[in-house]
């Protein structure tokens, strides 16, 4: 497992090493103490997983406000997506910065994406599965979002006319 920070403060890509045989493959996704060596301290208390049926969905961008701000291991387990996250922590120094990477079955690469950042992802494939290991478990009353093509961020999604939905896509613009 190969941890190498990203230029947002606290987000990582965890590329990951696939064991092939005749079989078929073995990914491990996550290490506690291969993470402690990082200065990574992670709690992971919940795990979701999100099918999609078609290529061009967007899920996001999603996050939880305080007092309970959610960490995320995401990874890619069926399929591909572009996965991206804004800096939403006013005193970092990227602040209202975005970052985005491919996630796939074939890479099996993951991203950790610290408490304080929205995140979401766009399928580059029909039938993407992806799987969030999640640092708070969540809580509706907190649930929060920002709208994925706000031009405060200037996000570049790869794929025009997402499929979303109605809450997703009615997101207001951005109010630092």
């Amino acid at each position: 497992m190969k941890i190498t920070p990203t230029r947002m403060h606290g987000a990582y890509i965890i590329e990951s090493e696939v064991h092939q045989d005749d079989r078929g493959s073995f990914v491990r996704t996550f290490c506690r103490e291969e993470f402690t060596r990082a200065g990574l301290s992670v709690d992971l208390v919940q795990c979701n997983v999100s099918f999609n049926r078609r290529r061009g969905t967007l899920r996001g961008m999603h996050y939880q406000d305080a007092p309970y701000p959610e960490g995320k291991l995401v990874c890619c387990t069926r399929g591909r997506v572009h996965d991206v996250i804004i800096d939403l922590r006013p005193n970092s120094d990227t602040y209202c910065q975005w970052f985005g990477l491919d996630l796939s079955e074939d890479n099996a690469n993951a991203l950790f994406i610290p408490p304080g950042f929205a995140h979401g992802f766009q399928t580059l494939a029909d039938s993407t599965q992806v799987f969030y290991h999640m640092t708070q478990a969540y809580y509706a009353k907190l649930a929060r979002g920002v709208r994925w093509n706000d031009p405060a961020f200037g996000i570049a999604w790869p794929l025009p006319d997402p499929v979303m939905s109605a809450r997703d896509a009615a997101f207001a613009d951005f109010v630092p």
